[in-house]
């Protein structure tokens, strides 16, 4: 199974609602055969821009990263069904790499020890 990240905006709330939210989206992931690895909180602070939902206007939210390992086949339907929740502005899916490229910002080091050695 792939790895993904879910990144969400909650709509700014008090920390008992927020876990509410969380644990629904973490129940909508467990139900779909989701295997869920990390629930990061990355904070709340102000929207880059006002983002309007079921009639409401927001300009602060909650940013959340959920990473997990799922089928390919139920990341169109889970966004659909986050889309629905009432409390989450923003849900994203990324595919996340499963290896770290190995090479540096200024090229790996075996490439410059071959372009050294054939000097």
């Amino acid at each position: 199974m792939p790895r993904y990240e879910l990144c969400v905006i909650l709509k700014a709330m008090q920390r008992p609602e927020t876990a509410a939210v969380l644990r629904r989206a973490v129940e909508t992931l467990l139900e779909r055969g989701a295997v869920v690895r990390a629930l990061e909180n990355l904070g709340e602070r102000r929207l880059p821009y006002k983002i309007s939902k079921h009639d409401s206007r927001h300009t602060h939210g909650g940013y959340f990263s959920i990473d997990f390992h799922a089928s390919p086949k139920i990341v169109s339907e889970l966004l659909d069904h986050l889309e629905r929740d009432i409390d989450l502005l923003r849900p994203t899916v990324l595919k996340k790499d499963t290896e770290l490229p190995k090479a540096h910002c200024c090229g790996a080091p075996a490439e410059r020890a071959k372009s050294a050695a054939s000097r």
